[in-house]
């Protein structure tokens, strides 16, 4: 597109950034004009999180140039940023429910006279901003926890402007926003473009971006692919740029048993998370089923495993009907759950491998249902560490003290204790390392050659491909296109992200 500098507000340029041996972004451009929405996208660990972070000043660039408003700037801190113009709304809202819209808005920068709070100004300020983003003026006053999350979104939003903001940075702000509620966010968001605010709109929904965006930046392995005005551009277009070539490690076909459902979900909802959910999987099989972020994809997987109680649909094991009222019930049933958040659900961080193999298993474990038999813990937790590869030289380290990929192996470890009839996964190579993926990959695959039906909830494309028999798109918070471990990234990145055809 023609480079008009008049209305550039922002430009990165060449910027890099390295964590360790880990380089972020190799790469990065980026140039956001005045008045108008830039999308940002990037499949995960493209460098987009890194990127924002360097321009909200969380992160400081290695190399390259950054210009604000004509002028070469360095960003170092958040307050940096702050001070430029630069604001950031992330996903979810991180604001105070006890306290009042005014007093989240000006927390921490009080309008100040004689000394004291100028509450009538503060709340004559807060109103202006509310009229800006179509919210009631009576709202100055109201509790937060009791607006709902679209009317706290726009909250944060007003939060941001009271510093005014010239740079609204919005970090997959529709996530968790209904249809309706997204378009009440992309009215805020016209009416900011319209008074010169630029908007960097990051998200993996890209059929939304053709509805709010005006031009869209690419990143790719670090790397900044182009920018392109989106008008140019179709979905599986974009959705091309973000993937490149399809995978050329894809593994060897499977032979997958043919028989009855172990696992079968039939319409399962959960109001306000997922609905008319539908999958089946096999002994032996694995079926992966891949959403973007906000998708509901995450939901789905609680459910299955009985931490959330679904309100609607079936869940079947073995062809009966069955009511998982809890993970114990679950567990009973021969239903076992990787978490996604290993170190807030999954482990004990200061304990020790073996003492996090043999938790949930203690009945097992123990003589006489009353104390736990050490000498069969620890033969447990050594054949385990052994059979996943497990990096340690004990089995007394304590799991904080591992890398993220083998304090997932111990996770995982604790799941086949008691080898399970249905293995549900949660994002199980979530922030580990290639070499341990690959392992994790391979346990996941001999645990299906020897029976077990395992259910892979991913929003990681390339794994999806990498390690599903079946994979089952999830978009909207319901199951929608099936396909084959032959598809192309292409095409199932553009089926969820709202654009196949």
């Amino acid at each position: 597109m023609a480079d008009n500098n008049d209305d550039v507000r922002l430009r990165l340029t060449a910027v890099s950034k390295r964590f360790g041996a880990v380089r972020a972004i190799q790469h990065g451009d980026i140039t956001v004009r005045a008045g108008r929405v830039h999308a940002l996208v990037g499949e995960n660990g493209a460098g987009k999180s890194t990127m924002i972070k360097i321009i909200a000043g969380a992160e400081t660039a290695d190399t390259g140039e950054i210009e604000y408003d004509g002028a070469k700037i360095q960003i170092n801190s958040t307050t940096d940023a702050i001070a430029l113009g630069i604001a950031t709304v992330y996903q979810e809202p991180q604001l105070f429910p006890e306290l009042t819209v005014a007093e989240n808005i000006f927390l921490g920068r009080e309008v100040k006279k004689r000394g004291t709070v100028d509450w009538a100004g503060q709340n004559e300020r807060v109103v202006e901003l509310l009229e800006l983003l179509g919210l009631p003026a009576k709202y100055a006053t109201a509790s937060v926890g009791d607006l709902s999350i679209a009317e706290q979104q726009q909250v944060s939003i007003a939060k941001a402007l009271a510093g005014d903001a010239k740079v609204l940075i919005l970090d997959e702000p529709s996530a968790i926003l209904t249809d309706a509620e997204i378009e009440v966010l992309f009215e805020v968001v016209r009416r900011l473009t319209a008074t010169g605010v630029s908007v960097i709109y990051i998200s993996h929904r890209l059929d939304e971006l053709f509805r709010i965006a005006d031009e869209v930046t690419v990143m790719r392995d670090g790397k900044t692919i182009g920018t392109y005005p989106i008008k140019d551009l179709s979905v599986r277009q974009i959705a091309h740029l973000m993937v490149g070539e399809d995978l050329s490690d894809a593994r060897p076909h499977r032979a997958v048993p043919q028989g009855p459902a172990v696992l079968e979900l039939r319409g399962l909802t959960r109001a306000g998370k997922f609905r008319d959910v539908d999958v089946s999987v096999r002994a032996g099989e694995i079926v992966a089923l891949y959403g973007l972020v906000g998708s509901g994809v995450s939901e789905i997987a609680a459910c299955v495993y009985g931490i959330d109680r679904a309100t609607g649909g079936e869940l079947l094991l073995d062809g009966s009907r069955t009511l998982l009222k809890s993970p114990e019930d679950a567990q009973r049933r021969g239903v076992a759950l990787l978490p996604a958040n290993r170190k807030v659900e999954g482990m004990f961080g200061f304990q020790s491998i073996a003492f996090n193999i043999s938790a949930g298993h203690l009945k097992l474990l123990s003589k006489f249902g009353m104390f736990l038999d050490r000498a069969r813990e620890t033969k447990v937790a050594t054949d385990l560490i052994k059979r996943l590869a497990v990096k340690t030289p004990s089995e007394r380290q304590p799991v904080n003290m591992m890398s993220g990929g083998n304090a997932q192996k111990v996770v995982l470890a604790r799941q086949l204790v008691e080898r399970p009839k249905v293995l549900v996964l949660a994002e199980p190579t979530q922030g580990v390392d290639v070499g341990a993926k690959e392992e994790i990959h391979r346990i996941i695959t001999e645990l299906a050659e020897e029976g077990t039906a395992v259910l892979v909830v991913t929003s990681d494309l390339p794994e999806a491909l990498r390690i599903a028999d079946r994979i089952q798109v999830v978009r909207g918070g319901t199951t929608t296109d099936e396909f084959g471990p032959d598809a192309s990234q292409v095409d199932l990145l553009a089926a969820a992200a709202g654009g196949r055809e």
